[in-house]
């Protein structure tokens, strides 16, 4: 079967589950992948945990006013460290976005819905291209806003640590800001994180990826049928676009998938970012089940990082130190 260039093809309903699966076509379909399909390691964990580097524009971006305008108040932008109560123990680094009436809304919503946006195999807070500050700040900007974490990892590369990392950010969620369900966001080996803790945990509601890798992705099979979005670069030369093509149809035909692959883009879709950045954002509101309120629909197309800085917030804030590569 060949792909037409940006035809979304739609698959007939199961007669039992309704099924919604879109796949945007680009190119000629690939039997095996021509690059890596994994970033993971299996060597030990250093002696100590990761560091981020201190820098308080990864916190936030500075156009950050540009979206607020449509929102009542900034929202509240603060660092954490999560305590992981694993064989390994110690404290993960996180940027937390809340809404600006979030003390309000822990006390009305009896299933608020939270987002974790999760790194590559390097860590970091940023993400591809830089779109998780961007999205952290769109949502929780949003009238009904909706808490973001942006999560680091202790051992970045080790599915088994990051996982426990995911699960203590969960926890803490839960705990202090009274969220009971969860969308998860992973770019590169942060797939692996995404589809364990998604296949195993039912409070996540949604899992979405930017060219993820098909290693220590077994749990995709236990996601549907909840929402999965995934986004990858035709042109990747770090992790090959078969293996979203793999983890598409590894989910299955019951249930909300989605596969969108970029011609000609990168592991970080640079080309693309804020296309991918929107689409990421609004399937984080699908998820979560929040409505964009009149004047809100220009606010997730907003771009509060410029293209030339993605890639330089990418290397200040550590995603780019291990296997990724954006040639």
């Amino acid at each position: 079967m060949f792909r037409h260039n940006f035809r979304v093809v739609v698959k007939p309903t199961s007669a039992r589950v309704q099924s919604k699966s879109r796949y945007l076509y680009t190119t000629k379909p690939s039997s095996m992948p021509s690059t890596n399909t994994s970033l993971s390691t299996t060597s030990a964990p250093p002696s100590s945990p990761h560091r981020l580097p201190s820098d308080f524009s990864i916190l936030r971006p500075q156009n950050v006013s540009s979206v607020t305008a449509a929102s009542r108040a900034p929202p509240i932008t603060e660092s954490v460290t999560i305590k992981v109560l694993d064989s390994m123990k110690g404290a993960v680094p996180a940027v937390l976005h809340l809404p600006s009436d979030n003390e309000q809304s822990t006390q009305s919503a009896a299933h608020r819905t939270a987002a974790i946006l999760l790194s590559g195999a390097s860590g970091g807070l940023v993400g591809p291209s830089a779109m998780y500050l961007g999205m952290a700040a769109k949502l929780a900007s949003l009238h009904q806003g909706i808490p973001v974490m942006r999560l680091d990892y202790r051992y970045p590369a080790r599915n088994k640590y990051c996982v426990a990392d995911v699960q203590a950010a969960m926890k803490y969620m839960e705990l202090n800001h009274q969220v009971s369900k969860f969308v998860l966001v992973g770019w590169s080996f942060g797939g692996a994180p995404v589809f364990t803790v998604g296949g195993n945990d039912q409070r996540v509601v949604g899992c979405a990826t930017v060219a993820s890798q098909t290693a220590e992705t077994a749990g995709m099979q236990q996601v549907a049928p909840r929402p999965v979005l995934l986004l990858h670069g035709a042109a990747d030369q770090t992790l090959d676009p078969w293996c979203s093509e793999q983890l598409y149809e590894r989910y299955g035909n019951k249930g909300d998938r989605e596969l969108k692959l970029f011609e000609g883009d990168n592991h970080a879709l640079t080309k693309n970012a804020a296309k991918a950045e929107e689409l990421l954002c609004r399937f984080v509101m699908k998820c979560a089940g929040v409505r964009q309120d009149e004047g809100e629909e220009q606010l997730v197309k907003e771009i509060l990082v410029g293209r030339e800085e993605r890639v330089k917030l990418m290397e200040k804030a550590g995603d780019l130190n291990g296997e990724e590569r954006l040639r």
